[in-house]
């Protein structure tokens, strides 16, 4: 992403300390010396909520090529039931897991996965797993809908399930297949251009995301 010419500049640290709105977005500028000023990504989170079945992954699928479109950078961090399995038995990478080693990193030409065993350790925690993410413009959170950070519920009339939002004050809007009764931000499932400019809207600094969750 590129940076547009800074319409404000404030004081972060000794090292930040231009700050350039692009979009909904913003970039910092590093100092590294005189005259060198270096793009530094300012990296945003936002959620999505709801009860299962509600589409939160049809949903992703559709709005991450639009943020991409838009020059955003985009990671998922997606809460799973404790037996999923990336792996595949019998494949080496498998084999060397089931003979005890704590990690097994894989790469090829396209693409690199790390698997950490936990071997009976406690499940890690959102600003954990945040803190893993290479530097991205937006990180959307899939699931983890007791994490104090703000989220856009994902709602659909079929699953005959109550709305979240009433109980969460997290949420911040909500993208529904029906009309929902509420002051909060709102946009139908199907319009993929709103609910992305929801999601670019109430995104928040991943500094700020992990001061709250950790409070």
């Amino acid at each position: 992403m590129k940076c547009r010419p800074a319409r404000h500049c404030e004081e972060q640290s000794d090292e930040a300390i231009h700050i350039s709105a692009c979009g909904d977005m913003d970039c910092c500028a590093r100092n590294d010396g005189p005259g060198r000023l270096v793009p530094v990504i300012r990296m945003k989170v936002i959620g999505l909520a709801g009860w299962s079945g509600a589409g939160k992954t049809t949903l992703l699928t559709r709005v991450i090529p639009l943020l991409a479109g838009q020059g955003l950078r985009v990671s998922v961090i997606k809460h799973a039931h404790h037996k999923f399995d990336i792996d595949t038995p019998g494949k080496d990478s498998w084999r060397h897991r089931e003979a005890g080693a704590e990690e097994v990193l894989v790469s090829s030409a396209n693409r690199w996965a790390l698997m950490h065993e936990l071997r009976g350790e406690g499940e890690p925690r959102l600003p954990e797993l945040l803190q893993k993410l290479s530097r991205v413009d937006l990180v959307i959170i899939e699931g983890y809908k007791t994490e104090p950070h703000r989220k856009i519920e994902i709602y659909r009339a079929a699953n005959q399930k109550p709305l979240l939002f009433p109980a969460d004050p997290d949420i911040v809007g909500i993208a529904s297949d029906v009309a929902v009764d509420t002051k909060l931000a709102a946009a139908h499932l199907d319009d993929i251009p709103a609910v992305a400019a929801m999601m670019r809207r109430y995104a928040t600094p991943i500094e700020d995301v992990l001061a709250m969750i950790e409070s």
